[in-house]
């Protein structure tokens, strides 16, 4: 299966056009001298972020992009017209890596902000740029250089304020779409969520924060088993994750306790600097349990993970318990970005 959130395409700069040898020849003129002009420079190829794009499919068609090559110089010294830029708008949050060497280019993750991925040649000297006191007539020119040419890998890491994170049909998806427009797949099978889902999430006026679903994770994810580790790189960006752990797993199955374990344990192994993000614990479909099981159900996951953070009870299909964690969770964005207080100054 292929995602839209990778994609590997080749640029192409325009090469410069050659310099020109031509000579003055006018009537009554008889030592005219070099007139050749320069040739234009080559077009280069600019990565542009752009607002409105959310994935990389459209480069999974298109993969080759070239901008326009130099004109040659010609005579009465006029220069060759200089090849067209070519501008390739991506979404914000995109990774450009070279492909070859595995070197990271640039992150764009502003509107409007530009990454030049290669630049175009330089146009050649004609024969004017060759006079000089001994050489009056020059017969020599350069030709143009070459432009840059490389293979780009781009990654889409979504920008978003809230990562959820879990094993499949943890509710993830049942989340997102009780708190915001988003309309993922949901269905009583796992792996129902193939790929990364954003939703924007309304607490009131003027408040609001972005979530991000990905696939769920299952043992061995970091190893590459599953569909959740190959967007995990996604929750990078956030500034706080949510743990989703079912208290009302399908029989059978491993206890919610196992289960809040194993996805810390993948998340640690994945990347420890992601496991140290800022997380909340969010247990799901409280509605299929009686309350005290409910209660007991909490002090094992709770246990099991040594925990000691925030811990919200919900039922995303009711809506219980949703509000008020949405509401928390947006004081706590809104207390991440209050700029610190200024100091008082030293006297």
């Amino acid at each position: 299966m292929k995602f839209v959130d990778e994609a590997t395409v080749r640029v192409q700069a325009g090469n410069g056009g050659a310099g020109c040898v031509s000579f003055r020849r006018e009537k009554n003129i008889p030592w005219g001298g070099p007139d050749g002009g320069d040739g234009g420079d080559g077009g280069s190829v600019w990565l542009v972020a752009r607002e409105g794009i959310n994935t990389l499919a459209d480069f999974r068609v298109n993969r080759r992009y070239r901008a326009g090559h130099g004109d040659p110089g010609s005579g009465a010294n006029c220069s060759g017209r200089s090849g067209e830029d070519l501008e390739v708008p991506v979404p914000l949050g995109t990774r450009v890596i070279e492909d070859e060497t595995g070197e990271l280019l640039g992150d764009l993750t502003a509107d409007g902000q530009r990454l030049l991925v290669a630049a175009g040649g330089h146009g050649g000297k004609g024969n004017t740029r060759f006079k000089s006191s001994i050489n009056r007539a020059p017969r020599r020119s350069t030709p143009g250089t070459a432009g840059e040419a490389r293979a780009l890998r781009l990654e889409l890491t979504l920008l978003a304020d809230v990562g959820l994170l879990g094993k499949p049909n943890a509710g993830k998806s049942t989340l997102i779409r009780a708190v915001s427009a988003a309309r993922p797949k949901v269905a009583d099978y796992p792996f129902t969520t193939l790929y990364p889902n954003l939703g924007v999430v309304y607490v009131g006026a003027l408040r609001s924060f972005v979530m991000a679903d990905i696939p769920g994770l299952i043992e061995g994810a970091a190893e590459g088993a599953g569909l959740g580790t190959r967007f995990l790189k996604h929750l990078q960006r956030t500034r706080l994750l949510l743990h989703l752990v079912d208290l009302a797993p399908p029989p059978g199955t491993t206890s919610p306790a196992d289960d809040a374990v194993e996805i810390v344990r993948e998340l640690e192994r994945f990347n420890p600097e992601l496991a140290a993000k800022e997380r909340w614990l969010v247990l799901t479909k409280t509605d299929l349990l009686e309350p005290g099981e409910a209660q007991r159900l909490e002090a094992e996951v709770v246990a099991a993970l040594g925990w000691s953070g925030p811990v919200h009870r919900i039922s995303a299909l009711s809506g219980e318990g949703t509000a008020r964690l949405t509401g928390e969770v947006m004081t706590r964005l809104e207390d991440i970005l209050r700029p610190p207080e200024a100091g008082t100054p030293e006297d």
